[in-house]
């Protein structure tokens, strides 16, 4: 208490209990706003599902409000401190801060504060809730809202080093490959190959089962054919790994999303990109709570003409832009090549380096 007393004086916490009460308000009407577009464009599709109202209300709803509340976590922070600093500069709050000695940067102590909090409240959710949520709102739609019969074809995937799996596609309903493929080399010799016309995964014993396959054996010049109608084989490998949907790096938690990334550093199937993505936007966003927070002070801390209309507007476009440019940042990642952590890092930079700007001219 001594420290805080110290280095927290009153005026700091009459921002703090502003910032964080404005923020909380805003995240409520969001999640009203969410819930209820949400409800209007997929009643039909829930009445038409087996799904039971607690599964709609625990599971889908469950996933839902926590992700479309951390996709807008930016736009929600940025809105709720232009709002309140805004009403106080234009009931003429912040000029006798200003007026008694106080530099602007001692005026954004109490706003780095609350915004730490978020900061940290935004890091747990991304780490470790999100995934979480997202499993249970992935799980559902797969199961009741969506197509579930979705098919790879001409899959390619390199298990380790010397063994190559190779099928002409992949039913992710029945969890069935067809006129599957198995090499395996010693360094650039190939050592066997297993050639079957279709291999499934018994999920009870935890194995792939393969039907109808040829195996030829290879030691130097000398050949070996063997054959059968059944066999129980152990890949590392599984359904997951061959799964369409887009929403499935999102419901991976973080252990699971780095096993994800080693793997593919192997096999090489064209997913690292978005797997890098997934991760670096888990570390690198929460910290546009910074960001937007310094760039919302600066532009809402004095009075104009008009009142609280006039920030909350640029504010509100400002916001947009950032999202905006964030996706614009992912897109040229994945189609573009531009590498996965510049793509994440750079709205920051840009909006940091906008921030600070502003700041600097904000007590002029």
């Amino acid at each position: 208490m001594k420290f805080l007393d110290r280095y927290i004086k009153i005026i700091d916490w009459y921002i703090i209990k502003k910032y964080l009460g404005t923020f909380a308000f805003t995240l409520a009407i969001f999640t009203v706003i969410f819930v209820v577009f949400d409800i209007s464009e997929k009643l039909d599709d829930f009445l038409k599902s087996s799904a039971t109202m607690g599964q709609i209300i625990f599971e889908y709803y469950g996933g839902f409000v926590p992700f479309y509340l951390n996709l807008l976590f930016p736009l929600i922070n940025f809105i709720a401190v232009i709002f309140f600093t805004a009403k106080m500069a234009d009931q003429t709050e912040i000029v006798p801060i200003l007026c008694g000695k106080a530099s602007f940067n001692r005026f954004l102590r109490p706003y780095f504060i609350a915004s730490t909090l978020v900061f940290i409240i935004s890091m747990i959710f991304n780490q470790l809730v999100i995934p979480e949520t997202n499993r249970l709102m992935t799980t559902f739609e797969n199961t009741y809202l969506k197509d579930k019969f979705t098919t790879r074809s001409n899959v390619h995937i390199q298990l380790d080093k010397s063994t190559f799996v190779y099928m002409e596609s992949f039913d992710n309903k029945t969890n069935n490959g067809y006129r599957f493929s198995l090499e395996k080399f010693d360094k650039y010799e190939l050592k066997s190959k297993l050639m079957a016309d279709r291999i499934g995964w018994d999920s009870v014993a935890n194995k792939w089962k393969i039907y109808n396959y040829t195996i030829r054996h290879v030691d130097g010049l000398k050949e070996r054919m063997e054959s059968g109608v059944e066999k129980d084989t152990t890949l590392d490998m599984k359904p997951i790994d061959f799964d369409v949907r887009d929403n499935i790096y999102s419901a991976m938690n973080y252990a699971e999303l780095n096993e994800k990334i080693e793997k593919e550093k192997i096999r090489g199937s064209g997913i690292m990109v978005n797997l890098e993505l997934e991760s670096y936007k888990r570390w690198v966003y929460p910290f546009s709570t910074y960001v937007l927070t310094l760039i919302g002070v600066a532009l809402s801390s004095r009075k104009v003409r008009g009142g609280v209309g006039l920030p909350l507007g640029v504010g509100i476009a400002m916001s947009f832009l950032y999202i905006l440019l964030i996706q614009f940042s992912t897109v040229f990642a994945l189609k573009g090549g531009l590498p996965p952590i510049i793509a994440v890092v750079i709205p920051n930079l840009i909006f940091g380096a906008i921030g600070v700007v502003l700041a600097i001219k904000a007590p002029k």
